[in-house]
């Protein structure tokens, strides 16, 4: 009989888990939850490698593409829809594709992950090209349907990788590169949606957040690029705005509304002192990093 991934095996310290009171259950469920942290960390070199190859392909107009199945997908797919409103990017440039389609984010559908030439029809139909990172999600690191995605899409040229919780991923020599965050056997055994589930949401998050970052789509530890889409978040971005550039909340007001309510144009105009075509012809040669456009312009401000 094949040896069942670890994301199947019984968890030894959880035996007796219907026997237990409430407070013992949550003990035991925080102790688990707590192994995720130390288990991500030590596959931070492999995270690293994934930024900087997101990186490497966004700034030539590259995506990321999550591929996953049940929770996994699910999970790619509340990453990639944060993308967008946090950092001001497209919705194109980082996407999700789960076994079953839309349908699938809320309701299981059945057999959809068993299907490896589904998977590959479905990275041809987003067209998968060379400057993409596609991210296979996959607990247990067996999904046939992520098998056929990172298949073709590594014959489209794509950069492949794969995040699992399972050390011995059989779909280990699909990814260019392994994100394995080790977190052990589930308290409810084969329960994805735990401790895995935890861990590949921090691997998200830490994948986005860091190569935005890099790419200049946040500028100190500020969400500069943030989607103003409410009262809450404009009042947000006026006391950003001030802190950032040292100046009082009513210029900040002021600055804005020249800016046609673009927080980063704003801010590279009162840090600049440029006007708002100029602060955008700025921003758009550094392609969009707002501190790069700042410090060219106090450059060329300097250097008169």
């Amino acid at each position: 009989m094949p040896k069942l991934p670890q994301t199947e095996e019984p968890n030894p310290r959880s035996h007796g888990l219907d026997r237990e009171g409430t407070l013992e259950l949550l003990r035991l469920l925080n102790a688990e939850d707590r192994r995720v942290p130390a288990a991500v960390g030590r596959a931070i070199p492999a995270i690293a490698r994934a930024v900087d190859a997101f990186v490497a392909g966004f700034e030539r107009g590259g995506r990321l593409i999550y591929v996953g199945a049940g929770t996994s997908g699910r999970l790619g797919a509340l990453d990639a829809s944060e993308c967008p409103p946090t950092f001001g990017i497209s919705r194109s440039r980082v996407q999700a594709v789960i076994a079953g389609g839309r349908r699938a984010l809320d309701r299981a559908v059945e057999g959809a992950e068993d299907s490896a030439a589904q998977g590959a029809r479905d990275m041809a139909r987003v067209g998968i090209g060379p400057n993409d990172v596609v991210v296979g999600l996959a607990a247990g690191g067996s999904t046939p349907y992520v098998a056929g995605a990172l298949r073709k899409a590594r014959r489209l040229g794509a950069t492949t990788a794969l995040v699992t919780t399972n050390p011995r991923p059989a779909l280990g020599k699909l990814a260019d590169i392994r994100i394995i965050a080790d977190v052990g056997p589930e308290v409810l055994a084969g329960s994805t949606r735990m401790k895995s589930g935890t861990a590949q949401k921090l691997v998200l998050n830490m994948l986005t957040t860091a190569a935005m970052a890099r790419l200049g789509r946040v500028y100190d530890n500020r969400m500069i690029y943030v989607s103003l889409s409410n009262r809450k978040l404009w009042r947000r971005a006026l006391r950003v705005l001030a802190e950032m550039a040292g100046v009082s909340e009513d210029e900040a007001r002021r600055a804005m509304r020249r800016a046609g309510g673009k927080l980063p144009v704003a801010l590279v105009m009162l840090k600049t002192g440029a006007e708002r075509k100029e602060a955008e012809r700025r921003l758009a040669e550094a392609k969009g990093h707002v501190r790069r456009a700042i410090e060219a312009g106090a450059k060329r401000r300097v250097g008169g």
